[in-house]
């Protein structure tokens, strides 16, 4: 399959969904795309209620991938995310019985209602893309990708994300109420998770490895352009407001992230409007800020720092 083609099948896929089934999320299902071009994973923070959830299943259904869910709770143990071995008696030997980790797409319902033992279960299988248990390690399916959601902060019964695990993250956005019309015609409607369950696939799993070799191998990433990206992470290390700027590995997924916009615009290279477009996804949950700004907004002091670091020339 030529990369054309499969930038072709991407694209009209994501219209599909964005057209006919998500109205009014256009730019979370963009980034949701980004993070499964990319090989990475998203994190969306909203209040209850805005379609979290349905776009993850949107997502795995007109991909044709594999879905698996868990509803985090305080209760909620590692083995029930990766799986456990139990005795087999008839067999006289142990048999590992896999939990709904072992899927393309696995959504982490409400994460911060888990305690930290259990998200911390998540990180070796975000970064490694396998399992341990009691000693044996077991891969992960191939694409991979965690789409997780939480709750706002302030919520009664939330356990805060420690920075290791929000780094694991990809990107991290939120939904946001959908405009007047559109949720006037939601109300009229009635809920959609009964259409989106019969969604028919537009991609298999073959398109979607193929696309991010493309996005991985065919998207050129110009000097200048990493250099835009160096100023933006050295910007938010010698900030006033941050105690701890952007890593090095922050800079490695922006630059991902934009490779994989630069290929839904049909590009074979990234622009620094690519870079720009999705920085504060990929970069604000990244952020330490000093005790005393704690409560300022991180994806909008993130945009002060991008709107004052001007875009290299062509």
């Amino acid at each position: 399959m030529t990369a054309s083609s499969t930038k072709y099948i991407i694209s009209a896929m994501l219209d599909k969904l964005c057209n006919s089934h998500l109205h009014g999320k256009k730019e979370v299902l963009r980034l949701s795309v980004i993070a499964l071009l990319a090989g990475g994973h998203i994190l969306i923070e909203d209040l209850p209620g805005l379609g979290k959830t349905t776009i993850a299943l949107a997502l795995a259904g007109i991909t044709n991938l594999t879905f698996g869910r868990v509803q985090c709770t305080s209760d909620l143990l590692p083995s029930d995310i990766t799986g456990l071995s139990i005795f087999n008696r008839d067999e006289g030997r142990f048999t590992f019985l896999s939990g709904p980790i072992f899927n393309n797409i696995i959504l982490l319902d409400e994460i911060n209602r888990a305690m930290p033992r259990t998200q911390s279960a998540m990180l070796e299988a975000m970064e490694e893309r396998r399992v341990t248990v009691e000693g044996t390690t077991h891969l992960l399916p191939d694409p991979f990708m965690v789409f997780a959601t939480q709750n706002p902060s302030d919520q009664s019964g939330t356990f805060p994300l420690p920075e290791s695990q929000l780094d694991r993250f990809l990107l991290c956005t939120g939904i946001g109420y959908p405009p007047e019309h559109l949720e006037k015609e939601i109300i009229m409607g009635g809920g959609i998770r009964e259409k989106i369950s019969s969604i028919k696939p537009m991609a298999t799993a073959t398109d979607i490895l193929a696309a991010r070799r493309a996005v991985a191998e065919e998207i050129y990433l110009s000097e200048k352009v990493v250099a835009y990206i160096y100023t933006l992470i050295a910007a938010t290390r010698n900030h006033l407001q941050i105690q701890t700027g952007l890593s090095t590995r922050a800079a490695i997924n922006l630059a991902q992230a934009a490779k994989a916009a630069a290929f839904l615009e049909g590009r074979d290279f990234v622009a620094p409007e690519d870079v720009k477009g999705v920085a504060v996804a990929v970069c604000s949950h990244r952020l330490i800020l000093r005790p005393e700004y704690e409560t300022a907004h991180r994806g909008e002091l993130l945009r002060t720092i991008i709107a004052d670091i001007p875009l290299p020339l062509a």
